[in-house]
Order: structure tokens, then sequence, then C-alpha cells
């Protein structure tokens, strides 16, 4: 059974006095502070019914450091193996005993399995013992909103039908392997492929010409699929390896069928469709339409946070569609109230956060000051603050977005990596507990 950490420290550990080195034993120093932290990872990981005999594995403790590194070096799994087998220093964070040398699918399987919920409450409990601590000020909280990217290309129908056509078909040819029953079937792959290159780069009118032979190649997928299921659910046996392929067939089967009906009612039926409505990915297909402006188009989810003086974010909230700010700004505050027992002096939003209402709910709460750096339709006196103080958390305000940026540019949650909906907020998560314990190991080591 896997170890939680290891009883005893090794006295060979070895950090490099560069800056990199200094802060990752900082950090290491920090970590050992919070041993409760891998109570709640050894939930996710440790299998409490396997049997104590043979290799342990990796301990708790080592791949929750290994997780902290991958994000701060933002590095994939191939190279975090490498500088694991290769640098004393990063040995010494994780913690790896002498002869421990995790493959890439080793290090991809374990630091996976640790789920976003589980990450969401380590942020909480830091933040909880940050505030008693009085590393976290809740003098003043600045509250904004971001994008954080699906790891998708740009969406296209064109390119979404051929997908489909290529993972069906794939599929289908895969049957004898994966339920012992071969379906013959008229493969549109090479004609598909073909189709969505010249839709891609035709003229409007061309385009029109081409989706209805794209669209009735898909259909004809679509039936093949159907009897495709028909003769495997008659065949004999059953086996795992059976219903799984059956499982991913009728998914992406589903997803398939959502893609044609948006696609013939945009493209043939010149139909407005929502984008609450609309599939970007078959891969990815949690992923949000994110519009911010009029033509600043995202796709991925909207994060809505909040950071205090010294720049720790205090809260963060992964969303579904694309919810005003304006609804996103109060349950930050019962957040603050109900969770961390703790309300800020004086709170600044961005003005899409702005409203009267906003205004009374916070300052019913006990806050001094409730501002929004744009007024929109607000004055200084309905905010109840004088210029001088407007103009302070003004400048306060612009401060959490070199949070964002940081968050963005140095924990790579400019776009998260891991696949399905589960891997995108635990990437989030990992993404602000990293930049949280990094921003703190700093302050600490001078």
């Amino acid at each position: 059974m896997r170890d939680i950490r290891l009883a005893q420290i090794s006295i060979f550990e070895n950090y490099s006095e560069h800056e990199l080195g200094v802060r990752l034993k900082s950090l290491s120093d920090l970590l050992d502070l919070h041993p409760e932290i891998l109570t709640l990872v050894a939930k996710d990981l440790v299998d409490e019914s396997a049997s104590n005999v043979g290799r342990c594995g990796l301990s708790v403790e080592s791949i929750f450091r290994c997780l902290l590194l991958k994000q701060q070096l933002r590095i994939s799994y191939e190279q975090l193996s490498f500088h694991l087998s290769d640098s004393m220093t990063y040995r010494s964070f994780t913690r790896l005993i002498h002869d421990s040398m995790p493959s890439r699918s080793g290090l991809q399987s374990t630091i996976r399995r640790i789920k976003p919920e589980t990450l969401e409450a380590i942020h909480e409990i830091l933040s909880q013992n940050w505030l008693e601590q009085g590393i976290l000020s809740m003098e003043k909280l600045r509250i904004d909103s971001t994008v954080v990217a699906s790891n998708i290309a740009p969406p296209s129908d064109s390119h979404l039908l051929n997908d489909g056509i290529r993972v069906l078909s794939r599929l289908l040819a895969k049957s004898k392997d994966s339920t012992g029953v071969k379906i013959r079937f008229t493969d549109q792959r090479e004609s598909s492929k073909s189709l969505s290159f010249q839709i891609f780069n035709a003229k409007k009118a061309e385009k029109e010409r081409l989706y209805p032979d794209l669209l009735k190649r898909a259909r004809t997928v679509l039936k093949q699929v159907d009897r495709g299921l028909q003769s495997v659910r008659l065949g004999a046996g059953k086996s795992d390896q059976k219903e799984k392929w059956v499982l991913a067939l009728e998914h992406y089967r589903d997803l398939m069928q959502q893609v044609i009906d948006q696609t013939q009612r945009r493209v043939i039926d010149k139909e407005s469709v929502h984008s609450s409505e609309k599939l970007v990915s078959l891969f990815e297909p949690h992923t949000d339409i994110i519009v911010k402006g009029f033509r600043d188009v995202q796709y991925g989810h909207k994060i809505n946070l909040s950071s205090e003086r010294r720049g720790f974010i205090t809260y963060l909230s992964i969303k579904e569609g694309n919810p005003s700010d304006k609804d996103l700004f109060l349950p930050v505050l019962e957040y603050h109230q109900s969770t961390l027992k703790a309300l800020p002096n004086s709170v600044v939003a961005d003005g899409g956060y702005a409203s009267q209402v906003n205004v009374t709910e916070g300052r019913g709460k006990g806050i001094k000051h409730v501002v929004f750096n744009k007024r929109v339709g607000l004055t200084n006196q309905s905010m109840g603050v004088k210029q001088k103080t407007f103009d302070r958390l003004r400048h306060f305000r612009a401060g959490i977005e070199g949070n964002i940026s940081e968050l963005k540019r140095a924990f790579g949650a400019s776009k998260a990596t891991w696949k399905g909906h589960d891997g995108f907020k635990a990437f989030v998560w990992s993404a602000v507990i990293s930049y949280n314990l990094t921003r703190l190991a700093r302050l600490q080591s001078g």
C-alpha cells in the first residue's frame, strides 16, 4: 500500500544555491508545516483494500510535490520525468528515495488521480491557516474574472464534422479487436478529410456548395454506427472491453448528432444558434464559448477570483456558461464570510460587477467601502465613498491584473491542458495552489 510520507527525511537532501533552489527549499519547509494536506490527497491516491506487499510506488507526499513542481516549471510529464532523474534539487524537493526513477506514464497516472475537489479543499485549508497567522490581510480585497482556455483548436463546423467521422470510423474499424464482432462499413474518412480541407479554405459561396456533401457523409456514418451497435449487442458474450467500446461509440455518436444539428441550422437553414447550444469540441465537450466585449471570443471556462493586499488568491470559482459579472460579486463575499469567517474592510471590483444592489448588499454585511472602478451609473455618493477613497481603491484594484497575468504566465493557467472537465478544474486549482505557495515562499525567503 502507498505510503503517505517518508518516515524520516533523508540527510542527503541537497538544494542548489540558485534562486530556484532557494525558493524550492523554502517551499519545502512551508509544506512541512501543513501535513494535513497529505491526508486529503491520500484519499484519492491510497487504496485501503490493496495488499501490503510488493513495491509501494511514490509516496503521497512525493506525488503532491511533483504536481507543484510540474506547475511551477510548466513542463510535460516526459520532461518532469527527466528532471527528476537528473536534478538533485528536484529530487530533494519531491522527497524521492534513492532508487526511485518515476516514468512519464507513472507520473501522469498518479498526479491525475488527485480530484479537483481535493485541491479546492487544500486551498481552503491553506487560506484559513494563513488568515489565522496574519499572512492574509482582509484590509482590502479586489475581485475580477478571466477566462482559462481549453486545450482545443479554434472550432469550425467542418472540422468538427470531420473529427466525428474520423473517430467513429476508427472505432468501427477496431470493432473486431474490441468486441469480437467485425463490422463492415464504407470508410468515409479520406473523402471527409478532403471535403473539410476544401471547406476551410473556400470562399463563402463554395462552402455552401460543399457542406451538404459533408453532412451527407456524416449522416451515413451515423447510420453505420447504429447498425454496428446493433450487431455488437447481438454478438455473443460480455466483457469490459466490449462495454468500453460501446460506451465510447455512443458517446461520440451523440456528440456527432449535435454537431450535425448545429451545422444544419447554422449553414443550411441560416439560423442563429445561441452559444450555449453550440458544441465546439468533441474531445473537450464541456468547453464554453465566452464572449468578452463584442468580438473577443474565447473557448474555455470563465473563472472568478479575488486577491488581497499581498496578491494571494483568496477565492476562486470555475463557472459554467458565461454568467454576468454582476451575479458573481456577492458569492465572493459570502465565501469569505461563511468559509474564511472574515470579511474585508474594503472591496473593489471592475465595472462589470457594478450595481446598486451589490453596493447595498456588501455594505449590509458590514463592509465599509464597496467600490467599482468604473461607476457604470453609480456615483461616489451612492457608493458611500469620497473621491480620495475611490481613487485609492481603484489604484489598488489594478493589482489583480498583475496577479492574473502571473497565474497565467508563470503557472500555466492561460490554457488547461488536462483532459476532461474534472481535468480542467484540477489543472486550474493546482495552478492557484502553486501560485499561492510560491508567493509565500518568495516572501519568506527574502
